[in-house]
């Protein structure tokens, strides 16, 4: 075989190694001139089939010239230098060697980006690097320089933002929290890019869903989880420790309408609604643009100061505004649960069923309709015993819908199920009832006003 490549080359090159020499790495040519540029053409030759079928040894030498001396020729030589290097990695365990390899891996992605970085636009800077820093962390694994590989990352996805290659903002979260687990100094700046490529990749799915690119879009689905899963176990994302960095950081930023959006979005999505930071943001926003979130945020205000006729009025509000079903699905839940307390509970109900209506898969309004269903069971019908208990069908109905459509809803069902279950009219009640009969329907009255199933 390397005397077929030999010749073959041979009669390529012939006539060229008159011509004055000079490597491209020098000249900054693809090939070079003269001899030099029939070195290289004839090495790239050699190496390239010996790479393709697998045999890393006899291309490693032929490979190595055209590294070091035409690093502009072609990508083959950083695509198949990866391999190399990867395959000599798998061959050796001893460790001063591999760490020699893996500094070697790292050039050839370095030279990649040099060379070969901005000639691709699917695989140009922040592909390479994403790569590189996969490959470093699986091969470095507990001696990797953690800073160094953040700063690889960082680099790219501040500058490429919700452009940036999906495993560059997945890698780029999960080095951000072993910086974190190394040194809790840097505690909010962990935030703060947490945030910040959480917010890249909302954006990249948004473009994903607009574009039909499905798999984009479950790439990017998969590592957001991941991401948020991985930051909620990090413990450094509190709202004590939220309230204290976004504090003055509101009050400095108080006219910039974007940071103050910003804010109020993250901390709703951390759960963190109760502090004054989310408050004070939430007003800020509502004075320059009434917003959805915005409202949300006085609405819990209100609720933490007793006021539930003020909290009605920017649910109600919010809700008009709502562009997406989900934050509608919550406004009309959150209305719900104030009339519950009111003990309004026809009105309450209303709510919940607005709430279904927008998110058919929430389990929430179920229970709360069936609590409130059990709850007045005693009104419906308070001369007659057997027919109270019968009003618990309705109860229990709510409670199985729920667990039907929204798993999240199961356990609390299935308790309230089963606590309810114990107050059904007994086999002789039905029996000696004139209005029930076991396996047909009954309409229960009052503001219930719902049929069920007698069983």
């Amino acid at each position: 075989m390397k005397l077929k490549l030999l010749l073959l080359v041979a009669g390529l090159t012939l006539g060229l190694a008159g011509a004055n020499a000079q490597k491209g790495v020098d000249a900054g040519t693809r090939f070079g001139s003269g001899e030099d540029s029939v070195r290289c053409i004839t090495n790239i030759s050699l190496f390239v089939p010996y790479a393709k079928a697998g045999n890393f040894k006899d291309a490693e030498k032929f490979w190595r010239i055209c590294f070091n001396e035409c690093p502009l020729a072609t990508k083959d030589i950083y695509l198949y230098g990866v391999r190399i290097i990867k395959w000599k990695l798998s061959q050796t365990k001893d460790a001063t060697k591999r760490a020699a390899l893996i500094d070697e891996l790292l050039k050839v992605y370095d030279q990649r980006v040099e060379y070969f970085g901005s000639k691709s636009k699917k695989y140009d800077k922040d592909w390479i690097v994403s790569q590189k820093a996969k490959d470093y962390m699986q091969f470095a694994k507990d001696k990797m320089d953690i800073n160094k590989t953040y700063g690889w990352l960082k680099e790219i996805v501040y500058d490429q933002k919700e452009n940036c290659e999906p495993l560059g903002l997945y890698l780029f979260s999960s080095v951000a929290r072993m910086k974190y687990d190394h040194d809790t100094n840097y505690k909010e700046q962990y935030i703060d890019d947490f945030f910040r490529v959480t917010e890249y990749v909302d954006k990249a799915i948004e473009t994903a869903t607009q574009t039909n690119d499905a798999k984009e879009e479950r790439t990017l689905s998969t590592y957001k989880e991941t991401m948020n899963n991985t930051f909620a176990t990090s413990g450094a994302a509190d709202c004590e420790t939220l309230q204290n960095m976004y504090a003055p950081k509101i009050e400095k930023n108080k006219d910039d309408l974007e940071f103050l959006k910003k804010t109020i979005s993250m901390l709703r999505r951390v759960a963190c609604q109760d502090i004054e930071a989310y408050f004070t943001a939430s007003g800020y926003v509502y004075q320059k643009e009434k917003t959805t979130d915005a409202a949300i945020g006085l609405g819990k205000q209100a609720i933490k100061k007793n006021d539930y006729a003020t909290a009605m009025k920017f649910f109600e509000e919010g809700a008009k505004m709502a562009t997406d079903e989900k934050s509608k699905s919550d406004l009309y839940y959150m209305l719900a649960l104030l009339q519950f307390e009111k003990h309004q509970y026809s009105q309450s109900r209303s709510y919940c069923r607005q709430a279904i209506e927008a998110d058919p898969t929430r389990g929430e309004p179920y229970i709360l309709i069936g609590k409130m269903y059990a709850t007045t069971a005693s009104s419906i019908y308070p001369k007659d015993n057997v027919l109270k208990k019968a009003v618990y069908y309705s109860a229990i109905d709510k409670f199985i819908k729920a667990k039907q459509v929204d798993k999240n809803c199961t356990e609390e069902a299935n308790t309230l199920i089963t606590l309810y279950s114990a107050h059904l009219p007994s086999k002789e009640d039905i029996f000696m009832h004139p209005d029930l009969t076991k396996g047909k329907a009954y309409t229960i009255g009052g503001w219930i006003s719902e049929r069920i199933i007698i069983r």
